[in-house]
């Protein structure tokens, strides 16, 4: 067995056992791509499936931070291991996580229980990057029994949490009309539980009632956030099963103060009142498949581009194609035919044993 093979044996091992300095290392490689990295997330996937993840996301200035730093420290006090993700703006210099691993969980700190990393949004704020999706993967097999995804904030890229929280959280600011035009523009669907945090401030009360206006608005959704197609969501047709189902799942509008710690005990409950209402519809198992599912057509597009990236270099760059299109010598539909002729021939060559 090779020296590198021995390594991601002992490496796995040793996260399994609960060691913090191997999921750190193991984290890092996932988040740096590292060679082998793939082969760490494969072997640990069959220990996943028993964490409950929680995506916290919302308009910058919302409070997130503070909400995540005192739901780790309740949950901590019942007894249950903590994980969390803060994925932050990247760096234009060196793609890292501008803020680094921010001294933020101030009533943390010192806690074993507690694993907090941030980790680059690479390019797509409030998004989620695959390497994150591993990132959580790694903490499940570690045994975290909550796992909190806490996006940057930055507009409608944080529907990408979908895919891998169970539980999403939007949070808003009180009296902020911006933010709930920005909510109706594309992040209303998404959210399993609105939090109007900073619920002692001026015109939280007024959030709080157009919130929950907007929630009754709502088409029927049986299926949660994870569910149905996005045209069927927001379609005129309903059946009559999803007019008259109390299986539904209303958003609830929580009121806040997480700097004081007031009402998150009710969120939580809240959070905890989702997970139940997923695991009796069916709806978690429904949730899981279809986010395994947008992970494979993600990591297709990934390695067919890098794939074609490679037939184009062969071939002598693209820089190269542009200009023979600039000349009128052939068309991007022409160079595009070419380029991937080769790799079609390939994928269509009919597989030993395989019928049709």
């Amino acid at each position: 067995m090779s020296g590198g093979r021995e390594d991601k044996d002992d490496l796995v091992e040793r996260l399994l056992g609960g060691d913090q300095r191997a999921l750190a290392r193991v984290i890092s490689k996932i988040e740096d791509r590292s060679p082998g990295y793939r082969e760490l997330v494969s072997r640990l996937h069959r220990h996943t499936g028993n964490a409950e993840v929680i995506g916290m996301t919302g308009a910058p200035g919302s409070g997130k931070s503070t909400l995540v730093d005192k739901m780790a420290e309740m949950y901590r006090e019942r007894g249950e291991t903590v994980g969390v993700i803060a994925i932050d703006p990247s760096s234009p210099f060196t793609g890292g996580a501008v803020l680094g691993d921010r001294i933020r969980m101030a009533s943390n700190v010192g806690d074993m229980d507690v694993f907090f990393r941030s980790m680059s949004a690479r390019g797509t704020l409030g998004g989620l990057s695959t390497a994150t999706t591993d990132a959580v993967r790694a903490l499940d097999a570690f045994g975290k029994d909550r796992i909190i995804i806490e996006t940057v904030g930055a507009g409608q890229n944080e529907v990408d949490i979908v895919r891998t929280a169970d539980t999403v959280a939007v949070l808003v600011p009180p009296g902020s009309g911006d933010a709930i035009q920005t909510l109706k523009a594309g992040i209303l669907e998404i959210a399993d539980v609105f939090v109007v945090n900073k619920a002692d401030r001026e015109g939280a009360n007024r959030t709080v009632k157009e919130l929950r206006e907007m929630v009754g608005d709502l088409p029927s959704m049986p299926t949660g956030h994870h569910g149905a197609d996005e045209m069927e969501m927001f379609s005129d047709e309903t059946t009559e099963d999803e007019d008259d189902s109390e299986d539904d799942w209303t958003p609830p509008v929580i009121e806040t103060v997480a700097k004081t710690g007031e009402g998150v005990e009710g969120f939580l409950e809240e959070v905890g009142r989702h997970r139940s209402w997923l695991v009796e519809s069916g709806e978690i198992e429904e949730q899981a498949r279809e986010r395994y599912a947008a992970e494979i057509r993600t990591l297709l597009r990934q390695d067919t581009a890098d794939i074609v990236q490679d037939e184009i270099d062969a071939r002598g760059g693209i820089d190269e194609y542009a200009e023979r299109v600039l000349r009128k010598e052939t068309d991007p539909y022409a160079v595009v035919a070419e380029i991937l002729e080769p790799i079609e021939e390939c994928v269509r060559e009919k597989p030993e044993g395989r019928d049709g």
